[in-house]
């Protein structure tokens, strides 16, 4: 399966952007999905989190009251609302599934999108 992000670009500081993460495959069924970002110099860190069955969601402290994770089980999409973007926002976005409850592994990736926020 396939994950495929879009709705990155480049956007002003106080703008919003919307992230979309689609699996390729309509049966594919995953435990947890993550986005994740990565600056340049930096380490990936996790931003989001949202868990497919009942929707429960994680943020980090950066991005709490400003970013909003959703889930469209239906159509097997994953979105992240941005909202309020700041420069130290800019970096590349990636989602990706965890199939298992049992392990915290990330199993599948997509191939990123980059967010770029001037000030």
């Amino acid at each position: 399966v396939q994950l495929v992000e879009s709705g990155g670009g480049l956007v002003q500081a106080g703008g919003s952007l919307r992230l979309s993460c689609a699996a390729s495959e309509g049966t594919f069924s995953y435990y947890k999905m993550g986005w994740f970002r990565q600056a340049p110099g930096k380490e990936r860190e996790s931003v989001a989190t949202i868990r497919r069955n009942d929707g429960t969601t994680t943020y980090a402290d950066s991005v709490k009251g400003r970013f909003t994770v959703s889930r469209d089980n239906a159509e097997n999409t994953v979105y992240l609302q941005m909202n309020s973007l700041k420069p130290e926002d800019t970096a590349v976005y990636f989602c990706a599934a965890r199939t298992s409850p049992s392990t915290f592994r990330y199993d599948f990736w997509g191939q990123g999108t980059q967010v770029t926020v001037s000030s």
